[in-house]
Protein backbone atom coordinates (compact mmCIF):
# COMPACT_ATOMS: atom_id res chain seq x y z
CA UNK A 1 0.00 0.00 0.00
CA UNK A 2 1.61 3.25 -0.79
CA UNK A 3 1.79 6.51 1.97
CA UNK A 4 -0.62 8.16 -0.22
CA UNK A 5 -3.63 5.89 0.88
CA UNK A 6 -2.44 5.30 4.62
CA UNK A 7 -2.88 9.73 4.90
CA UNK A 8 -6.60 9.96 4.63
CA UNK A 9 -7.02 6.94 7.68
CA UNK A 10 -4.60 8.16 9.71
CA UNK A 11 -6.44 11.63 9.39
CA UNK A 12 -9.74 10.02 10.25
CA UNK A 13 -8.27 8.65 12.71
CA UNK A 14 -6.66 11.92 14.76
CA UNK A 15 -9.63 13.91 14.07
CA UNK A 16 -11.80 11.01 15.94
CA UNK A 17 -8.86 11.22 18.56
CA UNK A 18 -9.50 15.00 19.19
CA UNK A 19 -12.80 14.29 19.04
CA UNK A 20 -13.35 11.56 21.65
CA UNK A 21 -10.44 14.01 23.91
CA UNK A 22 -12.78 16.73 23.80
CA UNK A 23 -15.55 14.99 24.65
CA UNK A 24 -14.24 13.43 27.45
CA UNK A 25 -13.00 16.76 28.63
CA UNK A 26 -16.67 17.82 28.71
CA UNK A 27 -17.29 14.64 30.80
CA UNK A 28 -14.87 15.40 33.50
CA UNK A 29 -16.63 17.48 35.52
CA UNK A 30 -20.39 15.92 35.77
CA UNK A 31 -18.42 12.21 36.44
CA UNK A 32 -15.88 14.09 39.21
CA UNK A 33 -19.19 14.85 40.74
CA UNK A 34 -20.47 11.77 40.78
CA UNK A 35 -17.31 10.58 41.71
CA UNK A 36 -17.21 12.44 44.53
CA UNK A 37 -20.59 11.90 45.80
CA UNK A 38 -20.24 8.15 45.55
CA UNK A 39 -16.95 8.45 47.69
CA UNK A 40 -17.34 10.91 49.89
CA UNK A 41 -13.51 12.24 48.65
CA UNK A 42 -13.02 15.94 48.34
CA UNK A 43 -15.32 17.32 51.46
CA UNK A 44 -17.92 18.62 48.81
CA UNK A 45 -21.10 19.80 50.94
CA UNK A 46 -24.23 18.28 49.17
CA UNK A 47 -26.33 18.88 52.15
CA UNK A 48 -28.15 21.85 52.22
CA UNK A 49 -31.30 23.80 53.51
CA UNK A 50 -34.28 22.96 55.75
CA UNK A 51 -33.47 19.58 57.54
CA UNK A 52 -35.62 17.66 59.83
CA UNK A 53 -34.36 17.95 62.68
CA UNK A 54 -34.16 14.92 65.43
CA UNK A 55 -33.71 14.87 68.70
CA UNK A 56 -30.29 15.40 69.76
CA UNK A 57 -27.88 12.52 71.05
CA UNK A 58 -26.67 14.08 74.16
CA UNK A 59 -24.57 11.01 74.65
CA UNK A 60 -21.97 12.14 72.02
CA UNK A 61 -20.31 15.63 71.32
CA UNK A 62 -18.52 16.61 68.40
CA UNK A 63 -15.48 18.87 68.27
CA UNK A 64 -16.14 20.71 64.69
CA UNK A 65 -13.20 23.59 64.05
CA UNK A 66 -13.99 26.38 62.11
CA UNK A 67 -11.60 27.47 59.79
CA UNK A 68 -11.39 30.66 57.23
CA UNK A 69 -8.77 30.71 54.44
CA UNK A 70 -8.79 33.68 51.55
CA UNK A 71 -6.86 33.24 48.24
CA UNK A 72 -3.96 35.03 47.75
CA UNK A 73 -6.02 37.63 45.53
CA UNK A 74 -8.57 38.14 48.19
CA UNK A 75 -7.36 41.06 50.59
CA UNK A 76 -10.52 40.84 53.18
CA UNK A 77 -9.75 40.08 56.78
CA UNK A 78 -11.69 36.74 57.29
CA UNK A 79 -12.48 34.62 60.41
CA UNK A 80 -15.41 32.67 62.11
CA UNK A 81 -16.17 33.92 65.50
CA UNK A 82 -15.68 30.72 67.39
CA UNK A 83 -12.54 28.75 65.99
CA UNK A 84 -14.67 25.42 67.88
CA UNK A 85 -17.89 24.69 68.49
CA UNK A 86 -19.20 21.51 70.47
CA UNK A 87 -22.55 19.92 68.81
CA UNK A 88 -24.39 16.92 69.87
CA UNK A 89 -25.75 14.92 66.51
CA UNK A 90 -29.28 16.14 66.13
CA UNK A 91 -28.74 19.52 67.51
CA UNK A 92 -28.96 22.58 65.66
CA UNK A 93 -26.17 25.05 66.04
CA UNK A 94 -25.33 28.31 65.38
CA UNK A 95 -22.49 30.57 64.72
CA UNK A 96 -20.89 33.13 62.54
CA UNK A 97 -18.10 34.55 60.40
CA UNK A 98 -16.94 37.72 60.42
CA UNK A 99 -15.64 39.66 57.59
CA UNK A 100 -14.23 42.82 56.55
CA UNK A 101 -13.05 44.75 53.36
CA UNK A 102 -10.10 46.89 54.11
CA UNK A 103 -10.05 47.89 50.54
CA UNK A 104 -10.60 50.97 48.77
CA UNK A 105 -13.39 49.65 46.00
CA UNK A 106 -16.44 47.93 46.73
CA UNK A 107 -15.77 44.14 45.93
CA UNK A 108 -17.84 41.12 46.21
CA UNK A 109 -16.84 37.98 47.44
CA UNK A 110 -18.36 33.95 47.56
CA UNK A 111 -17.19 31.26 50.04
CA UNK A 112 -16.21 27.88 49.38
CA UNK A 113 -16.70 25.01 51.96
CA UNK A 114 -15.04 21.85 52.60
CA UNK A 115 -15.22 19.22 55.09
CA UNK A 116 -12.38 16.89 56.70
CA UNK A 117 -12.59 14.26 56.95
CA UNK A 118 -14.20 13.92 54.08
CA UNK A 119 -16.52 10.68 54.92
CA UNK A 120 -18.10 13.23 57.40
CA UNK A 121 -19.42 15.65 54.79
CA UNK A 122 -22.19 13.78 54.36
CA UNK A 123 -23.54 13.94 57.59
CA UNK A 124 -23.18 17.79 57.91
CA UNK A 125 -26.48 19.19 57.04
CA UNK A 126 -25.97 23.39 56.88
CA UNK A 127 -29.20 24.80 57.19
CA UNK A 128 -28.12 28.45 56.78
CA UNK A 129 -24.72 29.36 55.33
CA UNK A 130 -23.22 32.43 53.71
CA UNK A 131 -21.43 30.23 51.33
CA UNK A 132 -24.91 30.11 49.89
CA UNK A 133 -24.83 33.58 48.17
CA UNK A 134 -22.28 35.78 47.20
CA UNK A 135 -20.93 38.06 49.74
CA UNK A 136 -20.78 42.15 48.71
CA UNK A 137 -19.29 44.87 50.53
CA UNK A 138 -18.30 47.98 50.28
CA UNK A 139 -14.75 49.47 50.89
CA UNK A 140 -14.72 49.33 54.56
CA UNK A 141 -18.05 47.73 55.72
CA UNK A 142 -17.39 44.73 57.77
CA UNK A 143 -20.64 42.15 58.36
CA UNK A 144 -20.80 39.17 60.79
CA UNK A 145 -21.98 36.27 58.55
CA UNK A 146 -24.53 32.97 59.40
CA UNK A 147 -23.92 29.54 59.66
CA UNK A 148 -26.89 27.61 60.94
CA UNK A 149 -25.91 22.98 60.78
CA UNK A 150 -26.94 20.07 61.89
CA UNK A 151 -25.02 17.24 62.48
CA UNK A 152 -26.96 13.90 61.32
CA UNK A 153 -27.07 10.98 64.13
CA UNK A 154 -26.10 8.66 61.92
CA UNK A 155 -22.76 10.54 61.98
CA UNK A 156 -20.38 7.18 62.31
CA UNK A 157 -19.34 6.64 65.90
CA UNK A 158 -15.77 6.77 64.96
CA UNK A 159 -16.08 10.16 63.39
CA UNK A 160 -15.55 12.59 67.12
CA UNK A 161 -14.19 15.73 65.53
CA UNK A 162 -14.24 17.57 62.17
CA UNK A 163 -13.00 20.48 60.26
CA UNK A 164 -15.33 22.73 58.37
CA UNK A 165 -13.38 25.25 55.96
CA UNK A 166 -14.30 27.96 54.08
CA UNK A 167 -12.10 29.96 51.22
CA UNK A 168 -13.11 32.96 50.26
CA UNK A 169 -12.45 33.97 46.54
CA UNK A 170 -12.84 37.31 45.15
CA UNK A 171 -15.58 37.19 42.72
CA UNK A 172 -15.81 40.93 41.86
CA UNK A 173 -14.08 40.51 38.37
CA UNK A 174 -16.96 38.40 37.19
CA UNK A 175 -19.81 39.85 38.49
CA UNK A 176 -18.68 43.21 36.90
CA UNK A 177 -18.64 41.63 33.68
CA UNK A 178 -21.82 40.22 33.75
CA UNK A 179 -23.58 43.00 35.35
CA UNK A 180 -21.43 45.10 31.79
CA UNK A 181 -22.97 42.27 29.53
CA UNK A 182 -26.55 43.63 31.42
CA UNK A 183 -26.44 47.09 30.53
CA UNK A 184 -24.94 46.31 27.21
CA UNK A 185 -28.46 44.07 25.97
CA UNK A 186 -30.35 46.38 27.41
CA UNK A 187 -28.82 49.17 25.37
Amino acid sequence: MSARGDTPRLVRRLVLGAVLMFGFGFAMVPLYDVFCEVTGLNGKITNTGPVATAEADTARSIKVRLIAVHNEGMPWEFSPLEGVVRAHPGEMRQTAFVAANPTARDMVAQAIPSVAPAEAAQYLHKVNCFCFERQPLQSGESVEMPLVFVIDRKLPEHIRSLTLSYTLFDISPEVSAVTQDKKEQRL
